[in-house]
């Protein structure tokens, strides 16, 4: 079920799409490119329950959407390279936690760039590459994409293996590829 609704956050209006699923478990918040907010939630999760939880995820949101152009033209070089280091060091830091908590995987350089067609690669030389704008999606989504390019220094393709290597740290990933498809980079 998706319905189009508003939150008032400080006097900010902001519209948001909330997405009920079934056998989803988490709450997961989204900004896309265009400045959507997206909200999914569990099928049993109130109105109420999801305006809680974006009143708790305000300062993020209100963050990320003064950042967020409203123009698909402007994600360009000039947004690229005010948040690249931002990105950066977070990307480092966060595969970094991923890793040592799941897998211990030797991986070499790290890099950030801008991509038109994918979130992350891997290497056959175990150089792992994301795009800056990783840094404008959710949590979820974040982790689930550093764990995925993660996962091909084991396995280099999306066999069964590869799968129950993610399923160790995003138990709910095919939710979180099913929303990320709907993220257009």
């Amino acid at each position: 079920m998706k319905y189009q609704r508003t939150v008032l956050l400080e006097g900010m209006s902001v519209p948001y799409t909330l997405r009920k699923r079934k056998g989803h478990m988490s709450y997961t918040l989204s900004v896309h490119q265009d400045g959507r907010v997206i909200v999914t939630v569990p099928r049993f999760v109130t109105i109420g329950m999801v305006e809680e939880f974006l009143k708790k995820k305000k300062r993020w949101l209100q963050k990320i959407l003064s950042t967020t152009p409203k123009n698909e033209n402007v994600w360009n070089r000039e947004h690229y390279l005010q948040h690249k280091e931002a990105a950066r060091v977070f990307i480092e830091e966060r595969l970094r936690i991923l890793n040592e908590l799941h897998y211990n995987f030797q991986y070499k350089r790290v890099s950030v760039r801008t991509n038109t067609s994918r979130w992350g690669s891997c290497s056959e030389l175990g150089n792992l590459n994301f795009d800056y704008r990783i840094l404008f999606l959710a949590p979820p989504l974040q982790d689930y994409l550093l764990v995925h390019e993660l996962c091909h220094l084991r396995e280099m393709n999306h066999s069964s293996r590869f799968w129950k290597l993610v399923e160790q740290a995003v138990p709910q990933y095919r939710d979180i590829r099913a929303e990320l498809k709907q993220i257009a980079l």
